[in-house]
């Protein structure tokens, strides 16, 4: 075998030429197929082969020359078999994900190795390498030369590296951001440097640096990019990137800067670009870009409009396209400043603005994202002008979630901000559709939207707007009232069901008994016609029996069907005993050993065989000793992977609150430009 291993690799070193470059792969009696370049790495396992990068070992003359042992595979990491020739891929893998799963905690997601890297979340381009050279400060340099030093430093910072590898270009890194330091210290620092030649140098270094193609948001491996569960990738060229974006909000906000002269440069393009780079994952470049396109808006009049209008383009094609979009709570920050700067009365285009683009908004699944920001949007209109209130609710109504609790959850929570200013007039365009949703959220089984929609209860100018309207809002909500009170399975539940139950009941005691009168009578009168209709199907069938000329079919089997039970007649106790229960029972009855810090019933957790306990009267809620007293377990959520490297670069993250930018948050407001 190795005189043929031999002559193989001598035929294959003489077939290519003397450098003997390719090498024969072969591990057995049979050539394999040709070897991967030399740059290809090593098994991990197996042993690597000892060979320069040039040229081939030349076999030793009167000797056997031990052919290199080289693995042919085509799996990058591979234990190396005992049998040479039975491949590695035949043997089953030993330790799958799915033993890992199987093997792990039932109520932890398992962390094995280092998890998977996802795709940076931006791609520069980095044709060439470049080396650039410090440039002398501004303080070294005389002051008629400081304006051609300042350009030269915008043009070094225009250079871009390659932060994939944290080990390159080290020293160009090193000094591109202490050029931008210096620049950014220079124009906060001094007066008059921000000349007509400055600013298309100025946007073409914000350009360079900032304008790239964001990829969609896609895991390499496993399960399709959730926003609400996966942690954002972070840029990796950020300490570059935060002090341009310092750099350029300075440049705007100095009290040198020309708006006439930057039109030419800050134009439409330049906002379409601007408005890309929110679908960054990396949140601390978009409260950078927030703040940007806020001062852009303020101070460029010319350009209000359009972007307004590139804004709804965006949701247009965040709601009815992709509904995949990382900046949507960014760009309503903005939005919320504008419409609390827009003048009275509102033009239709704010109000089609608020039905078409707004409104839609709130069908999209990832809608837990940017609710409050929506939420705020909406409430700033109603605001604006009251009347359009009857619009919202109906709106909202008509996308009101089926199956999604905690998205109902949300639209309640918005619901009741919308009513807290509504006008007593409008509320009663919108008090039966209302209600009758809410009677549904009521009889919720889920104990979040059922509590969340006996809190408006808690609501005392709610309260005071049913109270005006008694007449129509409780004959709506007191069936899923009154059988909550008897049938739901939360305690809590039961509490607050009384609550509003006895509320009602002091506002209007005779219209109380009232509708507690209607109600049993409808329930009597129910249940008489599904009696009714039983014993019309009975008459049908016995005529359908007695018909000669009717066949049943051969395989025909009856099933007896029981009767109804019979109307229970009206009993005036019933109503005494209601009011009694009410009169007696309060939210504060119920046990408070059934109840956590939040007022959540306590629930036994997934797996309670485990061996560490919560305690709940523990304020840091840290697992008590296996062998302490026993405590009763609380609902709690999987353990989540978190990886440090983003929790610590997240948390490092200045706001732009901290550098001294007055209203970064997007509150501040604009007149309205026509």
């Amino acid at each position: 075998m190795k005189g043929l291993k031999k002559t193989l690799s001598l035929n294959r070193k003489n077939s290519n030429g003397a450098d003997g470059t390719k090498k024969d792969k072969s591990g057995s009696s049979v050539a394999a197929p040709p070897p991967p370049p030399n740059n290809a790495k090593p098994s991990a396992t197996g042993a690597a082969p000892q060979r320069n990068a040039g040229s081939a070992p030349a076999p030793k003359a009167g000797g056997d020359a031990s052919p290199p042992n080289i693995v042919v595979s085509s799996d990058p990491v591979h234990e190396q078999s005992t049998n040479p020739r039975t491949p590695d891929r035949a043997e089953p893998p030993r330790n799958t994900a799915l033993n890992r799963l199987r093997a792990g905690p039932k109520d932890t997601i398992p962390i094995v190795g280092k998890p998977p890297r996802k795709q940076r979340s931006s791609r520069f381009v980095v044709t060439e390498r470049v080396e650039i050279q410090r440039l002398p400060s501004f303080n070294e340099t005389p002051i008629p030369d400081r304006a051609s030093l300042f350009v030269a430093k915008l043009h070094q910072c225009r250079v871009l590296f390659d932060f994939n590898d944290a080990s390159s270009e080290l020293t160009g890194k090193q000094i591109k951001a202490q050029t931008l330091h210096e620049m950014l210290e220079y124009i906060t620092s001094q007066r008059g440097v921000i000349t007509e030649h400055i600013y298309p140098e100025v946007v073409n270094m914000f350009a360079s640096n900032l304008f790239r193609s964001i990829p969609p948001p896609v895991n390499p491996t496993g399960d399709a990019f959730d926003p609400e569960e996966d942690e954002p990738v972070l840029e990796l060229a950020w300490p570059h990137l935060q002090i341009v974006y310092e750099f350029f909000l300075r440049f705007i906000e100095n009290g040198d800067f020309n708006i006439a002269i930057a039109k030419r440069y800050i134009d439409q393009t330049f906002v379409l670009n601007l408005l890309e780079l929110f679908d960054s994952e990396d949140p601390r470049e978009r409260d950078f870009l927030k703040t940007t396109l806020h001062r852009i808006y303020g101070k460029f009049l010319n350009l209000r409009a359009f972007i307004r209008r590139s804004i709804n383009n965006v949701f247009f094609q965040f709601v009815y396209e992709t509904e995949k979009h990382n900046g949507i709570a960014e760009l309503l920050e903005i939005l919320g400043s504008i419409i609390n700067g827009f003048a009275l009365p509102l033009k239709d285009e704010h109000k089609i603005f608020l039905t078409r683009v707004l409104l839609p908004l709130h069908k999209v699944k990832s809608l837990s994202l940017y609710h409050p920001q929506l939420a705020y949007c909406v409430v700033q209109f109603l605001e604006k002008d009251p009347l359009l209130a009857e619009d919202v609710l109906l709106g909202l109504l008509k996308f009101w979630p089926k199956v999604n609790s905690p998205k109902e959850v949300m639209y309640l929570n918005e619901v009741e901000e919308i009513l807290d200013v509504t006008d007593p007039v409008e509320f009663q365009k919108i008090q039966v559709p209302l209600f009758q949703q809410l009677s549904r959220c009521i009889n919720s089984q889920h104990f979040q939207v059922a509590e969340r929609a006996l809190l408006y209860w808690n609501n005392e100018y709610v309260v005071n707007l049913m109270s005006y309207n008694l007449s129509t809002v409780l004959p709506i909500v007191f069936p899923p009232l009154y059988n909550n009170s008897r049938s739901h399975w939360n305690r809590t539940i039961h509490g607050m069901v009384y609550n509003a139950l006895k509320l009602f009941m002091e506002i209007n005691a005779e219209m109380f008994d009232e509708c507690m009168q209607s109600f049993k009578e409808r329930q009597i009168k129910e249940q008489q016609d599904a009696v009714d209709r039983y014993d019309a199907w009975q008459r049908m069938r016995e005529k359908a029996v007695k018909n000669v000329n009717g066949k049943l079919p051969a395989n025909y089997h009856e099933v007896e069907h029981p009767p109804p039970p019979a109307p229970i007649p009206v009993d005036d106790n019933d109503i005494l005993d209601l009011t009694l229960e009410l009169n007696a029972a309060t939210i504060d009855d119920v046990q408070a050993d059934y109840l956590d810090d939040q007022g959540m019933e306590r629930v036994p957790m997934a797996d309670p065989g485990m061996d560490a306990t919560y305690d709940v009267g523990n304020p840091d809620n840290q697992p008590s000793s296996p062998g302490g007293p026993q405590s009763p377990h609380v609902r709690r959520k999987s353990v989540l992977p978190v990886d440090p490297t983003v929790l610590r670069d997240l948390q490092a993250h200045r706001s732009l609150d901290d550098l001294g930018y007055p209203a970064a948050n997007g509150r501040a407001s604009y007149g309205e430009f026509s």
